[in-house]
């Protein structure tokens, strides 16, 4: 079996009609994208509605959640789903989990984040299993004997771990197949996450270097590049701090961040990404004309990440970033794709 030595992804919000999803995937999957995630962010669309209209109108593409969290759903409702999905896509579905953010704002508490998501892959893997084995653990329980009713594709989609700490980079380094540092284009990330992922690998007796690193960000890309770089700005605006927080290599000054969140919290994005300088922009999205992009991702390339997913919005519109970055972005890149055996 081969697969490119970088794949290139889209990732998709749940903002859209019915029937876009589906539309908006077939345009990608002509223009080579290898994957399609879509975001389970809170007060948007459930993830598994666009992935199952989307596995409709593909035939190559892998889709997935990036990512479902261990709060919000019970790892049986996400086992059911991901078997659906895979179902309904061939098995091309992957299973992408990560502790969540601002569940806060709809009463979730978040406990032992490290403890619910072992505990939830190892269920979901083992309801899949079909074998009727069971699962005892400290938070979730599966009785003996119970098993799916309906076909599973497989009982292993691969999984994907939206991580950034230490401790849950450990993790997935000895259970995921790949892992997403969500909100980033900084390559000097790839380096760091690759030091976090290795005491996990070697626990597990795994090779070092195994677990696949994605990286993905907001991406606004047209031929008109300052249109692009603007478009941007807002969208990095608001959730600059959250993410500036967690990359070590970057220091902003505290009154920077402060006067980015009070123009949010006013509702003036505009104003808010009026004051992030170019060089923080480059960090936290891929925004531009298509050479600009292009050569955002090969730093990202040249830094030995395995694949990157363009974030939304895409473009100035959905369909336009999709086809500049189609027709412009991914031809710069193509040499990236030379096949690697697995």
């Amino acid at each position: 079996m081969s697969t490119p030595a970088v794949e290139f992804g889209l990732g998709i919000q749940g903002d859209k009609p019915a029937g876009e999803y589906g539309r908006l995937a077939a345009i990608a999957e002509r223009y080579d994208f290898d994957v399609i995630s879509v975001f389970s962010d809170l007060m948007f669309s459930p993830p598994i509605f666009p992935l199952l209209e989307m596995a409709a109108a593909t035939d190559r593409v892998r889709l997935g959640p990036a990512c479902w969290n261990p709060y919000s759903m019970h790892p049986y409702e996400i086992a059911g789903q991901l078997a659906a999905l895979d179902l309904a896509s061939n098995g091309r579905a992957y299973f992408g989990l990560a502790r969540g953010t601002w569940l806060g704002d709809v009463g979730l508490a978040q406990p032992s984040p490290l403890g619910y998501l072992a505990e939830v892959i190892e269920y979901v893997y083992t309801l899949l299993e079909g074998k009727g084995r069971g699962f005892e653990g400290k938070h979730f329980r599966l009785a003996d004997g119970v098993t799916p009713r309906f076909p599973i594709a497989r009982a292993r989609p691969p999984l994907l771990m939206g991580v950034w700490g230490p401790k849950a980079s450990a993790l997935a380094g000895g259970i995921a197949d790949e892992i997403k540092i969500g909100g980033t284009a900084n390559p000097a990330m790839v380096d760091i996450m690759r030091a976090r992922l290795a005491p996990g690998e070697i626990k597990a007796g795994r090779v070092v270097g195994q677990t696949r690193i994605v990286l993905g960000a907001v991406t606004v890309v047209d031929l008109d590049g300052p249109a692009a770089r603007a478009k941007a700005r807002r969208e990095v605006a608001m959730y600059l701090a959250v993410v500036a927080e967690l990359d070590p290599t970057v220091e902003i000054p505290t009154d920077l961040l402060d006067r980015v969140k009070a123009f949010v919290a006013d509702g003036d994005h505009d104003g808010a990404g009026r004051l992030i300088p170019d060089d923080l922009l480059d960090l936290f999205a891929f925004s531009g004309d298509p050479d600009q992009v292009a050569a955002q991702a090969q730093k990202l390339i040249d830094a030995g990440v395995h694949r990157i997913d363009f974030g939304t919005p895409q473009g100035l519109t959905d369909d336009r970033g999709i086809e500049v970055l189609g027709e412009h972005v991914l031809p710069q890149l193509q040499a990236a794709r030379s096949a690697v055996a697995l």
